[in-house]
């Protein structure tokens, strides 16, 4: 009389390996036509419905990079969004010094990087680098230089704003020690 073999885990399954049942493992593709790999990347194929593309990690960045999260809105509803979004998930952020650093940890708002475009420097820049760049550009378009020039007057005025932004953002920075 042949005995039925006994399994070793003792009839608790979660003893056995992660995949090591007996029966083949479902592989789902890449839905991008011609890609053979494996996608599990799901994607909406439309605004707010259930169904999904499901697109290996390259071709999911592909999926996404055109995407704005802002589409369809105008400067001053996507403004406040971004400030509703921000008011209550404010709680979430993670606190400066424990993220990475650069121009990238949370130290410097959405005004200092604009204000350091405009000044033509990189998001990490010093503030002696922005006096710098602030003094050599407003020199250029300073009204007494070109006395009735409208375009030159709109450009000190908001290389003076951007300039005051950064200045008050180093203050700060340097109160808080």
């Amino acid at each position: 009389m042949s005995r039925a073999r006994r399994s070793n885990d003792w009839g608790f399954p979660r003893w056995r390996g992660y995949g090591s049942s007996r029966e083949a493992a479902q592989l789902r593709l890449c839905d991008r036509v011609g890609c053979n790999e494996p996608g599990n990347c799901p994607a909406p194929k439309s605004p707010n419905s259930p169904d999904r593309w499901y697109f290996c990690q390259a071709h999911a960045a592909e999926y996404n990079s055109g995407w704005d999260y802002f589409a369809g809105l105008t400067a001053e509803e996507a403004a406040e969004r971004e400030a509703k979004e921000r008011q209550t998930h404010e709680g979430f952020k993670e606190s400066a010094h424990y993220g990475w650093a650069g121009s990238g940890d949370g130290t410097r708002s959405r005004d200092e990087f604009r204000a350091l475009e405009l000044l033509g420097l990189d998001p990490d820049a010093e503030f002696e680098a922005v006096r710098k760049a602030w003094r050599s550009k407003a020199k250029e378009v300073h009204p007494d230089v070109r006395p009735g020039d409208e375009d030159a007057a709109k450009a000190f005025q908001a290389l003076q704003l951007a300039y005051d932004v950064l200045r008050q953002a180093e203050e700060r920075r340097a109160w808080r020690g």
